[in-house]
Formats: structure tokens, sequence, C-alpha cells
């Protein structure tokens, strides 16, 4: 019977040691958890700070009011981009924040980070121009406001559809259709790094029209 009893003891024992084992390995799985948590939480704050710049860099250009449509690397060149608009009062923001929906604007601006400083590359308000002129096939007069149509996933990078609000809706007004509204479709040529308007045929780049006074502002 002592000898049973000690056989007992010792497998109690071992028994008791595996689960012992057991129990620090299951610990020792679970512990890195915190560090993922905090990871998240890194992530989280670093995506808090990005909005706040880029909602601070769209101010800065536009003011108070700006709304930003997109940002990230807009003209597939490698460098971040923020894209921003003052809307017209009676055009509410569309709750997807970002679409390829018409919206009607006083104002648009994209601006660019390069060796850590913030560059006006696009200007749209009663013309539109880049840091060397006006571009190409911008209204002779002077323009009050836009309707907009914009896609930032188009293959080659954010394209922009600008139409001056006033022919547009004259020309809807007479019956005319949409794809009669005389608009400027504008993308990033990555040939001369700037972005410019396109011909009807939308395969070609047009050259700026000079400027005595460059459009061109560096913000910091």
């Amino acid at each position: 019977m002592a000898a049973e009893r000690g056989m007992m003891n010792r497998t109690l024992r071992t028994a008791l040691t595996l689960l012992a084992g057991l129990a620090a390995f299951a610990f020792a799985g679970c512990s890195p958890a915190q560090p993922r948590s905090d990871t998240t939480e890194r992530a989280k704050t670093d995506d808090v700070a990005e909005a706040t710049e880029t909602q601070s860099v769209a101010e800065a250009v536009l003011g108070k009011n700006a709304e930003v449509l997109a940002h990230g690397d807009l003209a597939r060149n490698g460098l971040e981009q923020v894209f921003a608009v003052n809307r017209l009062a009676n055009n509410k923001p569309n709750a997807s924040g970002s679409s390829s929906s018409a919206l009607w604007i006083m104002r648009a601006a994209i601006v660019e980070k390069k060796d850590g400083k913030w560059i006006e590359v696009l200007r749209c308000d009663e013309r539109l121009k880049n840091p060397y002129g006006y571009l190409a096939g911008s209204p002779d007069g002077r323009v009050s406001g836009w309707r907009l149509q914009y896609d930032p996933n188009a293959p080659q990078g954010l394209e922009m559809k600008f139409t001056p609000a006033d022919d547009y809706a004259d020309r809807q007004a007479s019956g005319g259709n949409e794809s009669s509204v005389g608009a400027l479709l504008v993308r990033w040529n990555i040939k001369v790094k700037r972005y410019q308007s396109l011909d009807q045929s939308h395969e070609r780049y047009l050259s700026e029209i000079p400027s005595l006074e460059t459009p061109h502002s560096t913000l910091r």
C-alpha cells in the first residue's frame, strides 16, 4: 500500500508540474497582446496628427472654410499632396467626403509637400493656373464659380474637370447636354512635373499661357 501511495503522489506531482508548464506557456503566448495594443494606439495618434496637419494646410491656402477632398500621393509622383476647395454657400458637403460626383465651388487649390515645405502647385479661383501661368483653355473672362468633377483614383492620378458654373447653367437652361458644355480636364503631366489642362481628345497636354506675375507661393 505504501508503494502504491508513493506512486500516486509521484503521478500527482508530475501532473501538477505539467499543468504549471502549460499555464506558463499559455501566459507567454498571450503576453505580446499589450505591445500590439500600444501599436494600434500609436497608429491612431499618427492618423489624428496627419488629419490635423492636412486640415491646417488646407486652411492656410483657402481659409477656415476649406474642405479637404483628397490627400496623399495624388499625382503618383511619390510626394504628398492636399486637394482642398471652398464650396459655394448652397452646396452642402457630400457625406462620403470624397467623390467623383459634381461639386459647386468658388475656389480650389492643390499643395504639395517637398523638402519639408508645402508649396501650391495648382490654383482655381477666377482663373485656373499653375506656377507657370494660366492653364490653356481657361475662360477669357473672370469666373465666379465652378462645377467640379474629380476622381482621385484615376489610373494616372487625380483627375479634375472644371466647368464655369454660369456657362453650365446657361447651356443646361437652353437645352444643351453636359457634353456640350466647355470643360477643362486637368491632370498631372509627369513629363513636365506639373498640373496642366488637356486638349479635347484628352490625349495631349497643353502649355500654359505665361503671365507677368507667377502664381506660386510657399506656405512654409
